[in-house]
């Protein structure tokens, strides 16, 4: 057994044909030297044990020595560079940390190994870091950042363009035609003029009143419907992004449909709490001002209205990840409910700052799209632009028309970015509290960090 320097570790076992007690190799006799006969009288050998211990390195020098070798001895190898030690002698070159030819890292492998420097900067770095994540979708499998989320949501569209787009035109198409007719046809002008006539009775104004109050019911209602269908679909498409998967837009459906009356009670549940708590605040100011009448009734109401509003927003983002957990678990109304509450558990002001920038990011953009719409609209109307920016102008048929062109672009734009952001937002949460990663890596059949379509931990 060959005992070269620098390989030898605490502990290891003499080498072969040697028993401990026998003498070391620096008692053979040399070239010039008898050999002692074996029955020559002469001193006793030491002990096993003292001679072993004598001929041992002191403590901490178990590495390579430096010096020169003694005469008649083959020189030591040079130190060991940056990782776990030289290579061992007769092995492949680039192997344990020293780089060979042709392979810049350890194990003989190109790409770095526990010693040299790697490609992505991870393990080869001398510790610098954990391994590359597998990334078989739009995002890598660990935990994300904010602009990780944000560009996963986009990527999804630009990747998936195809059923991405279909299925946002297609919703928002059929969402806005319904808008249109039901606001040329059954709103018009006069709620409008009523409200703003000065001479109205107050039997006029409450009808008036009413009608407008319903018809953004409507609009509301139906506008609702639209988004819970695309959140649907959009859900089904971003979870297969994740994992690299192509989805059509017949799949997303056929997957997405049995959950979507789930979801609508789920949303209309939340706008059914969000508005009896918003009207929980409002009633007692105003049966105030109503009784006692002045500025504690109106201080009371805006007191109540703020702290309502308050508690919705805290509510609001505590079950903001109800939607894709009933959509992607097969969960009921209540336990996605739950299931969203402990997933944003020590993690609200996360959660609320990336939905906050994604609403800000994809109002922006719609406003963009809008705006110019907006004025083309009043432009090409009856009384032009100096009616609609002083509030004579009639909405006609023109400008409802153009309008919601600029409305359904807009939500073809929006929509997958917000469903993306939730659902990114939801999938980071479970990599986060329960290792969603490590399931996802094996769904996608992804073998391990050096697997293709990695990308470096972050």
């Amino acid at each position: 057994m060959n005992d070269t320097p620098g390989w030898a570790s605490p502990g290891s076992s003499p080498s072969e044909g040697r028993d401990p007690g026998a003498s070391a190799p620096a008692d053979r006799p040399g070239p010039d030297q008898p050999a002692h006969p074996a029955d020559q009288p002469g001193e006793q050998p030491a002990g096993p044990g003292a001679k072993w211990s004598k001929e041992q390195p002191p403590p901490g020098q178990w590495s390579a020595p430096t010096g020169q070798a003694a005469p008649g001895q083959t020189p030591p190898p040079p130190p060991p560079g940056p990782g776990w030690g030289a290579p061992p002698p007769g092995g492949p070159a680039g192997g344990y940390g020293a780089p060979g030819p042709g392979h810049p890292g350890g194990y003989g492998t190109p790409g770095g190994g526990y010693g040299a420097p790697g490609p992505y900067g991870g393990w080869g770095g001398g510790w610098g870091g954990p391994p590359p994540a597998a990334k078989p979708g739009v995002i890598p499998l660990r935990p994300l950042g904010v602009g990780e989320i944000l560009d996963g949501a986009v990527s999804t569209m630009r990747t998936y363009w195809r059923t991405v787009l279909g299925i946002a035109l297609t919703v928002a198409v059929l969402t806005e035609i319904v808008v249109v007719l039901f606001q040329g046809l059954v709103l018009d002008d006069t709620t409008t003029a009523t409200l703003d006539d000065p001479s109205a009775t107050f039997d006029e104004l409450t009808r008036a009143l009413t009608d407008a109050m319903l018809g953004l019911g409507v609009v509301a209602l139906i506008t609702l419907i639209g988004t819970v269908v695309a959140t649907a679909l959009l859900t089904t498409v971003t979870s297969r992004a994740v994992l690299g998967k192509q989805v059509t837009t017949g799949e997303a459906w056929r997957d997405a449909r049995p959950r979507v009356l789930p979801l609508f009670g789920l949303i209309l549940l939340l706008l059914l709490i969000t508005a009896g708590i918003l009207a929980v605040g409002f009633v007692p100011g105003t049966l105030v001002t109503v009784t006692v009448g002045g500025g504690p009734g109106v201080a009371l109401t805006i007191l109540g209205v703020l702290a309502a509003t308050a508690l919705c927003l805290w509510l609001m983002v505590r079950f903001s990840l109800a939607s894709p957990a009933l959509m992607l678990e097969k969960q009921g109304v209540k336990k996605a409910l739950t299931r969203s509450v402990k997933l944003v558990r020590g993690s609200w002001w996360r959660v609320f700052g990336i939905q906050l920038l994604a609403m800000i990011i994809t109002n922006i953009v719609a406003s963009i799209i809008v705006i110019p719409f907006t004025f083309l609209a009043a432009a090409l109307g009856s009384d032009g632009l100096s009616g609609f920016v002083n509030g004579t102008g009639s909405q006609g048929w023109t400008f409802l028309v153009i309008t919601g062109i600029g409305s359904v672009i807009g939500s073809v734009i929006t929509l997958p970015i917000t469903a993306g952001v939730t659902v990114l937002l939801y999938i980071d949460q479970r990599i986060r509290r329960e290792a969603l990663d490590l399931e996802l890596a094996r769904a996608a059949g992804v073998q391990g960090p050096g697997a293709p379509g990695t990308t470096p931990g972050g």
